[in-house]
């Protein structure tokens, strides 16, 4: 069984709503409003343990926890050519690579 605790919960204040609005990363179709910020997270947490338990009772496939996921560190990513030269070209004239600059900049 699935730990909802793992999963990534954010809770903010919405101006538009005037109450908190509690999300969940891995349902991003999920949310919870609430006047109380604590409530918010509390009645989504307990709505996402519904949504699993239905999940698994059916025998469907359950989203792990973000928290749980392993990652290699690398993805591909398609730019245009002129970015691509412009990119490389930066990365000499910082002395660096085309790899560590794209991650500092990404990081920023």
């Amino acid at each position: 069984m699935t730990d909802v605790k793992h999963y990534a919960y954010r809770v903010v204040w919405s101006a538009e709503d005037d109450e908190y609005v509690a999300t969940v990363a891995e349902f991003p179709s999920l949310l919870w409003l609430h006047a109380d910020q604590g409530k918010a997270l509390r009645g989504l947490v307990e709505l996402v343990v519904q949504v699993v338990a239905d999940l698994e009772s059916a025998g469907e496939s359950v989203p792990q926890p973000i928290s749980e996921r392993r990652f290699s560190g690398r993805f591909n990513v398609r730019v245009p050519e002129s970015l691509h030269r412009a990119l490389v070209l930066a990365a000499a004239e910082e002395g660096v690579s085309l790899n560590r600059l794209v991650s500092a900049r990404l990081s920023q």
